[in-house]
């Protein structure tokens, strides 16, 4: 596949993923991951898609601001830096076919735990182990999406939260992958770092992509968020998991 066609793949998945995440505070990574994976290597992939999705959170937290829940952003993060030391002395990388049978399965399993099991995320024990949750699976499978996503499923919270919180708390799951496949825990893997020119021309498409979503966030009820984010993610996965199972029949 020629440069410019990859470049261009990048940029356009870049705005559109953006778009995405800023209507129903998720999916565009999960969708940016998968685009990702197809075209780039691996660790060139997970650091790019980390920045890409840094700037899209961090900037749709700051328009969401005033609606951020921060004593439950203090909880996950203390999750966050527990989950990364314990990776700390683990350097791997994952391979193409991993993670994409992760990003297939980790919605069904989301979408699979019992009612019974009330993931509230207000509650200070869930948000510590949503902390915890969100940078293992950022390090193996390169997005916590789907399952931060469930802790936010059942709780008392209006759509604004609910994309403002998960906003800061993909952020944190989002630096924790940069830092370890960034160079300063894989080894050598400072030759996963993409040209600053492709990575400043994508965070700058991620912001435009995030503030038009908001225009839509302002328009939806929080009914046809909280129903349709977990139709679409299930889809997505599905097809994640038809995409791994092809290239694990295929390898020569």
């Amino acid at each position: 596949m020629e440069i410019s066609v990859i470049v261009s793949i990048i940029l356009l998945s870049t705005l559109f993923t953006s778009f995405l995440s800023s209507i129903f505070g998720m999916l565009g990574g999960l969708i940016l991951m998968g685009v990702f994976l197809t075209i780039l290597p691996v660790g060139e992939a997970m650091i790019l898609h980390g920045l890409i999705q840094l700037t899209s959170n961090g900037y749709r937290a700051w328009l969401n601001k005033k609606d951020i829940i921060w004593p439950i952003i203090l909880f996950i993060f203390i999750g966050n830096i527990l989950a990364l030391i314990s990776f700390f002395y683990i350097a791997f990388i994952p391979n193409r076919i991993t993670i994409l049978l992760c990003l297939g399965f980790l919605p069904f399993l989301a979408w699979a735990l019992p009612h019974r099991f009330t993931l509230d995320i207000r509650n200070k024990f869930i948000s510590f182990l949503a902390g915890m949750v969100v940078v293992a699976s950022n390090l193996f499978s390169g997005t916590g999406g789907p399952l931060l996503d469930t802790f936010f499923q059942r709780v008392e919270m209006s759509r604004y939260q609910v994309v403002a919180t998960k906003a800061i708390a993909q952020s944190l799951g989002h630096i924790s992958k940069i830092i370890f496949y960034g160079g300063l825990v894989v080894s050598a893997s400072i030759n996963n770092w993409p040209a600053i020119w492709l990575i400043f021309s994508a965070m700058i498409l991620s912001v435009i992509g995030t503030t038009f979503g908001k225009k839509i966030l302002d328009q939806i009820k929080d009914e046809f968020f909280f129903n349709w984010t977990q139709r679409i993610i299930l889809c997505l996965a599905t097809l994640f998991i038809c995409r791994a199972l092809y290239l694990l029949f295929n390898q020569s």
